[in-house]
């Protein structure tokens, strides 16, 4: 299974979940068709590093709203779990305070469209996935369980893609947004280390 799908429609799924606390049945990525999609993927509710992020992306939340994307956290959790973590306090390892979606994938079957199923611990890796106003997804990184990501680099690679979108130009290595850009070409790069 080649599990590169950077430049591919991002995988439809229909899914129980969970939108500022109560259970939506018929939760869609088409709902999001036009707006910029931060979907995240986290092994389970009710462990150790996934609350550090959920609550890390809730903290940044409005930075996402103010670009135009879509914040979405998605597990092989049931529904019912991820409302019951959704209502427990940070001070009990719960997220209690997380606004944004929570997929329920209990069948497993949106982390297998996307290729990050574990199969043999029965979760997700923590894949991440950018994906552009037409569904078509334009950056993926995937990490292994013990290890966060960060939500800095998520913001700084929708800045980039945003940059590109509107102004052409290419974004270079540790690029932010007001940070020199380059002309995608020769001349461009030339240009880019002469200043």
């Amino acid at each position: 299974m080649n599990s590169l799908l950077i430049g591919q429609k991002a995988p439809q799924f229909k899914a129980a979940a969970v939108v500022e606390g109560k259970i939506n049945e018929n939760f869609s990525l088409e709902l999001f068709m036009g707006k910029y999609v931060i979907l995240f993927f986290y092994p389970l509710d009710f462990t150790f590093v996934c609350p550090t992020e959920l609550h890390a992306f809730q903290e940044r939340a409005s930075e996402f709203e103010e670009r135009g994307a879509q914040l979405i956290g998605c597990s092989v959790d049931s529904a019912y779990s991820h409302l019951a973590w959704v209502h427990t306090s940070k001070e009990r390892g719960g997220i209690e305070g997380v606004h944004y979606p929570l997929v329920a994938d209990l069948n497993k079957q949106i982390a297998r469209d996307y290729h990050l199923l574990n199969e043999e611990v029965g979760v997700a890796f923590r894949g991440l996935f950018l994906i552009d106003k037409t569904q078509v997804i334009r950056h993926q990184l995937i990490n292994d369980l013990p290890l966060g990501r960060s939500v800095d680099e998520a913001l700084r690679v929708l800045d980039a893609l945003i940059f590109h979108e509107k102004h052409g130009e290419v974004c270079p290595a540790n690029w932010h947004r007001g940070d020199k850009s380059m002309k995608p070409s020769h001349k461009g790069l030339v240009d880019y280390f002469s200043n």
